[in-house]
């Protein structure tokens, strides 16, 4: 672990699990763009925000969704004070100024949206306005980053291989127990044996998410649970609120979710 593996305050913090910083600043040398993948809470938007704080780059962040257009990313004219300007999107500025540009969950965003990051994913690195007729070559301190929860893939929901192809990967899972008991302990402030028990209820309820829940519980949910303990509220009363009733609305799961807490927490 180097010099830049933490840092004081907790906002900043970020405890690396692997080679995924040195891996991040060769891609950011090389000019690269970068593909996440890893499940909802295990800490991909914590590590690019950490990655552009080591780099010294500002960070432009889109949360992605249904309705995000390539005109929300590039750009649109609009009418101020009876004449009609071009606005900048979040990406167009982010290539004008140079820094990280991150796409979160971008197999939210409608499908024509991911088009517009092709030019500035291979060798060209520009990004083609057509509405003002601007063709931007991107700074070289300049990134794309984008990520995405494979638990969610479908027909309707991936990335193309063609687009897919045009980025180097990064595959994020939940950390191991000793470094997942690290974090949670740091982010809420409970002691390191109360973390260790939320951590190891985690792995139990995470072997339930095989079978019974769409999702694993996160690593974000598990720090909730550690802020309201540290905060006075019982430990399964804090499990109540931020384990069980975020995991599932099915009373069936949610009582056998109920007793996986009690049995490790009560």
């Amino acid at each position: 672990m180097n010099s830049f593996s933490k840092i004081e305050s907790v906002v900043d913090y970020y405890e690396p699990v692997g080679n995924e910083c040195e891996v991040f600043e060769h891609a950011f040398r090389q000019r690269l763009p970068l593909l996440i993948k890893g499940p909802t809470g295990c800490g991909k938007t914590r590590f690019v925000a950490h990655m552009a704080r080591r780099l010294g780059l500002p960070l432009t962040t889109v949360a992605c969704h249904d309705d995000l257009s390539a005109a929300d990313l590039v750009g649109r004219h609009l009418i101020t004070g009876g004449e009609t300007r071009w606005s900048d999107g979040p990406l167009t500025r982010t290539v004008r100024n140079g820094g990280i540009c991150y796409l979160d969950e971008i197999v939210e965003a409608r499908k024509d949206t991911t088009v517009v990051l092709h030019p500035l994913t291979d060798d060209r690195r520009i990004l083609p306005i057509d509405r003002t007729g601007e063709q931007l070559d991107a700074p070289d301190d300049f990134m794309l980053v984008v990520s995405y929860n494979p638990g969610y893939q479908n027909a309707l929901k991936s990335l193309k291989p063609s687009t897919r192809q045009r980025f180097i990967a990064l595959q994020f899972g939940f950390p191991p127990a000793a470094i997942e008991t690290t974090i949670v302990a740091r982010e809420s402030e409970i002691d390191a044996a109360m973390a260790a028990r939320l951590v190891a209820l985690a792995e139990r309820l995470r072997i339930m998410a095989r079978q019974d829940l769409e999702e694993a519980v996160s690593t974000r949910l598990l720090v909730y649970a550690g802020k309201l303990m540290t905060s006075g509220i019982t430990p399964t009363l804090a499990c109540e609120v931020a384990l069980v009733e975020p995991l599932s609305d099915d009373p069936v799961v949610q009582a056998a979710l109920r007793e996986v807490v009690r049995a490790q927490m009560g």
